[in-house]
């Protein structure tokens, strides 16, 4: 191993470089590349790369981006791309396709605000608007955890009772342009990890229809296999990370991740760098008496919900932070969570930090103090902090 001092933008693209030289000796690498800020400087990175046995195409729109990677990976090669905000709402339509041709594709999104008006700071509201395209959705904390997901996320991707695409989230500028000392796998432990890419339904010189009619009953039986592979994704992240901690000798953290969870009476429910922003205001909290905890939802897409359900048994109230606004309900972590508390809970929902506001401990303890006054759940708050 080596300590590199990287943003995570760079330790996106030194993931997917490791990912695409691992698969040399199969069918390559490949993906489409297109600018859009704050993912830029990773594509840039990666388009400068030489992989053995691979290739990265500078297209014209985000769209075509997905296109290339769709046909990267239908060819069995491991493919790659990045974007963001606008971008990825341009993709959508590649999106929701390479997951129905259950393609497994890596992405890296760096979440920021959906303009106009243009906003380049972070907000969930991007990846959150792609929740039901049949791809796994990985929020990340951290540096590490970008590079981590990355590798893990192909590993997932590939089993075979999964073969669907992986989502890395990382935020806008707190990570994407931050650099942090970051642990980079030397190439050769990378490619135990991942060994060769073998898609079953890759296009081969046999004949074989990609994209065809489904009519209604085989669309049916398309979408139960997709629900049934993402049910299979629970136990097979699992021994991805039993295999990543053998094969890198560090954790990678699991779907949900609680912090001074066990005797908490209340507790903060957030994702992405929020998270890290809880703990301190968490920390800061018992210091004071109160016995605060926070949850961190690291995995969002396949939702877990029995984990999240164990986790929040016995708690009185729970705040849930959101970094995003679907207009007319609410925050989208919250829509999926507030009936997974008790009965009796106050689930009170907190749309923090939108468009790329700070959120500092204070404003959390804001927050805190305000759940802890609570008797009954009201309609969603906006806590305003970018002023």
């Amino acid at each position: 191993m080596t300590q590199e001092l990287i943003s995570a933008n760079h330790a996106a693209a030194v993931a997917a470089v490791l990912a695409g030289r691992a698969n040399r000796k199969a069918r390559g690498f490949g993906g489409g590349a297109y600018p859009i800020t704050p993912q830029t400087e990773c594509i840039e990175y990666l388009c400068k790369q030489t992989i053995e046995k691979g290739h990265i195409i500078r297209v014209e729109s985000e769209h075509s981006a997905m296109a290339a990677c769709m046909g990267f990976s239908l060819a069995g090669a491991r493919a790659f791309t990045a974007s963001s905000s606008n971008g990825l709402a341009y993709m959508t339509e590649n999106v929701f396709a390479a997951a129905f041709y259950r393609l497994p594709i890596v992405m890296m999104a760096v979440n920021r605000t959906l303009g106009p008006p243009w906003n380049i700071w972070v907000d969930h509201g991007d990846t959150l608007a792609l929740r039901d395209a049949g791809w796994i959705h990985l929020y990340c904390e951290d540096n590490q955890e970008v590079l981590d997901s990355i590798l893990l996320g192909y590993r997932l991707a590939e089993d075979r009772r999964v073969l669907l695409p992986v989502l890395v989230c990382q935020d806008a500028f707190v990570l994407s342009h931050t650099m942090m000392m970051t642990e980079v796998p030397p190439q050769e432990r990378v490619d135990a990890f991942l060994p060769p890419l073998d898609l079953p339904h890759r296009v081969t010189d046999r004949p074989r229809t990609v994209g065809g009619l489904d009519f209604p009953h085989e669309s049916e039986v398309h979408r139960r296999q997709q629900q049934e592979a993402m049910q299979a994704s629970f136990a097979v992240f699992e021994e991805c990370r039993e295999a990543f901690r053998a094969a890198f000798g560090r954790e990678t953290p699991e779907a949900i991740v609680p912090y001074r969870l066990d005797d908490a009476d209340v507790v903060l429910v957030s994702m992405g760098t929020t998270a890290s922003t809880v703990k301190a205001a968490v920390d800061e909290a018992r210091l004071r008496g109160v016995r605060a905890g926070g949850l961190r939802i690291r995995l969002f897409r396949p939702f877990p919900e029995e984990a999240i359900v164990r986790a929040l048994a016995g708690k009185k109230r729970v705040g849930i932070l959101d970094r995003d606004l679907c207009p007319g309900l609410g925050g989208i972590l919250w829509a999926e969570m507030r009936a997974l508390a008790g009965r009796d809970a106050v689930v009170q929902n907190y749309m923090v930090g939108l468009g790329g506001g700070d959120i500092r401990p204070i404003h959390v303890r804001q927050i805190l103090d305000d759940l802890l006054a609570r008797e009954k759940s009201g309609a969603p708050v906006f806590k305003e902090v970018g002023a």
